[in-house]
């Protein structure tokens, strides 16, 4: 046994566990450790062991630390989890905290000059010399940099127990086919791999054992997800401004659109446009709507913000359009890469006036994907910006899901008059008269061949008929027929999710991707307290009665939501009367994925 070993038995005690463990990496941005962090997770995954990763970066330059964390998990659970378990440390910036952040007992791989063991004496310390072993598989400087990942990739693999053939399979994913890239990582990893037979202890703590729980399942970031639903959708036209953590999802779309929307003949069947602003974006996405185009825009917060003034008139001129809003923290520029669920009461009533937007929620990657059609139909059904509120977290992480269901069902337009029909009503109609009771009125597409067929499109004050007006009673029968639209779309939005507990006296509601870590709280309070609650996922406003029966039939809901005022129960809130006083808050807000610990204990301070 080496020198380098004789620090690993740590005092404190721990349970052994396998197929549960978080591994926590932390590097320096732009150093390349995403290639290298990938293949270890997907290497997790390929070993059949549910897994997630989430990668915590810095807003501004190359340089600054950036965290990946990986948790794998037998039972599914792989939201985040507040502990680390396993920790690589490759950062002489946050080296120390890192170590101090750790329980004792974790264990704590490090590059050896950083000397971590001198911190603590209660965890299993791991040195290595990371550069020395890249230096044996390259004489290229700027080469072994980013070899050094893939080495600490093989020692870590070699502690933990995962297989070399899943590392290369997965290795192989990342590089595409670049076989002189991949023949050197592999090498690299393999360098680790050997070190760590020849002069690590082994460790028998945390293990990770071939299952068989991922089979036939993806792995895939929610923006990807949306920008491969918004394609299968139909959208034709994508405009955009850069702005994290939303500009992945159009990007998405740009490389989808390249492989599936071109004719034979090279001819695009697509317009993507970069706009100058979001202002523009918005602009340009109801304009084409109006046109009779499947139009689409993504942005975040401060994008959202821009947008006011266009949404306002899409709502009020009934313009159809679909914004994604990949929420980050705010307000202002806030923090551009930590995830939030603050822009709920934004959204909702975005501009002036009386507004009320519908928006889907989605709470997996497999409804960022299934929301993104749907959001294009309910836009063209309801002829209104239709907004779906994903975060950081969801859009930009990698999740777990089963493949994605091939969309059977055909595109819905809405209420369009065909030439033919405007023949059979001798072209007597009403752009925005309510002829069926549901709030919605009928629309032409530019280019129909009827002398009838045209309209004025009005953001001001208008009739049933198009014609501009200032008098009271035809400005107040809009208002009240968009009202009604509204509420018509409770019976088209996504019902909520309910899993009701016989005899629970407590509710959780939450949203988004506070969902893994509810369903985990969930969970925890049943086995740790033996008590029982029930569980609503909402997935869209307005919110339907499946809600406000939740609500009635328990003594106190906790309304779990990632925003520091709690917006999403004060929206319930305005809809209850005196039920509005059984919804408690519980509030997490530090930009960091929300996890289960937090609200189980939040929860338990109050109920146990």
């Amino acid at each position: 046994m080496t020198e380098q070993a004789a620090t690993l038995e740590a005092p404190v005690a721990r349970a052994a566990s396998v197929n549960d463990l978080t591994i926590h990496v932390a590097t320096v941005n732009g150093s390349g450790s995403q290639s290298s962090n990938n293949v270890l997770m997907r290497a997790i995954f390929q070993m059949g062991i549910p897994v997630s990763g989430k990668n915590l970066f810095p807003s501004n330059i190359a340089g600054l630390p950036t965290w990946f964390t990986i948790r794998a998990n037998k039972d599914g659970w792989v939201g985040r989890k507040k502990e680390v378990d396993f920790m690589i440390c490759m950062n002489a910036q946050t080296a120390k905290d890192d170590v101090m952040a750790l329980d004792p007992g974790a264990i704590c791989m490090y590059d050896e000059p950083l000397n971590c063991a001198q911190y603590r004496d209660d965890l299993r310390f791991y040195p290595v010399p990371f550069a020395k072993l890249a230096a044996e598989v390259s004489d290229d400087s700027r080469l072994r940099k980013l070899l050094t990942n893939m080495v600490y990739v093989g020692v870590a693999a070699e502690l933990l127990g995962i297989e070399r053939a899943e590392l290369e399979v997965a290795l192989d994913k990342q590089f595409k086919g670049k076989k002189k890239a991949a023949e050197l990582n592999v090498a690299a990893i393999d360098k680790g791999l050997e070190f760590a037979k020849a002069n690590l202890s082994p460790q028998s703590l945390f293990r990770l054992e071939r299952m068989n729980e991922t089979a036939g399942k993806i792995i895939i970031d929610g923006n990807s997800a949306a920008a491969l639903g918004a394609v299968f959708g139909g959208v034709t036209v994508v405009t955009w401004y850069p702005i994290t953590p939303s500009s992945s999802l159009c990007e998405a779309i740009i490389g989808y659109a390249k492989r599936f929307r071109v004719e034979p003949d090279g001819k695009a069947t697509f317009a993507i446009v970069q706009a100058e602003d979001e202002l523009a974006a918005v602009g340009m996405v109801l304009g084409a709507g109006w046109a009779g185009a499947r139009s689409m825009t993504a942005t975040s917060g401060p994008g959202i913000s821009l947008m006011s003034e266009f949404a306002g008139l899409g709502y009020f001129a009934e313009i159809p359009g679909v914004i994604w809003d990949i929420q980050r923290v705010g307000p202002s520029t806030g923090l551009p890469t930590r995830t939030a669920q603050g822009d709920i009461l934004e959204v909702a009533t975005l501009s002036h006036g009386d507004t009320q937007h519908i928006a889907l929620i989605p709470g997996s990657v497999a409804e960022c994907f299934e929301f993104a059609i749907q959001a294009l139909d309910l836009a063209e059904i309801f002829q209104t910006p239709i907004f779906v509120l994903s975060d950081l977290d969801l859009g930009m992480n990698n999740w777990m899901s089963e493949p994605f269901a091939y969309p059977e069902a055909p595109i819905r337009r809405g209420k369009v008059l065909s030439q033919e029909k405007l023949e059979e009503l001798k072209g007597q109609w009403g752009r925005y008269a309510d002829v069926d009771g549901d709030g919605i009125p009928y629309r032409t597409l530019p280019g129909t061949e009827h002398p009838m067929a045209s309209y004025f499109t009005r953001g001001s004050g208008h009739d049933a008929q198009a014609r501009y007006s200032e008098r009271p009673a035809d400005y107040v029968a809009t208002v009240d027929r968009l009202k009604k639209k509204y509420a018509t779309a409770k019976q088209y939005v996504p019902r909520p999710e309910v899993d009701r507990k016989p005899g629970a006296k407590i509710g959780y509601i939450a949203f988004g991707s506070s969902h893994l870590a509810t369903l985990e709280s969930q969970q925890q309070m049943k086995r740790e307290k033996g008590i029982d609650v029930s569980y609503l996922r909402l997935r869209a406003l307005p919110f339907t009665d499946e809600v406000f029966e939740f609500i009635r039939t328990h003594d106190r809901i906790y309304v779990i939501e990632q925003n520091r005022d709690g917006q999403m129960c004060d929206l319930l809130r305005l809809e209850l009367a005196e039920e509005a006083l059984k919804l408690r808050k519980v509030l997490h807000y530090d930009g960091l994925p929300i996890d289960a610990r937090f609200v189980t204990d939040v929860v338990c301070e109050l109920e146990c």
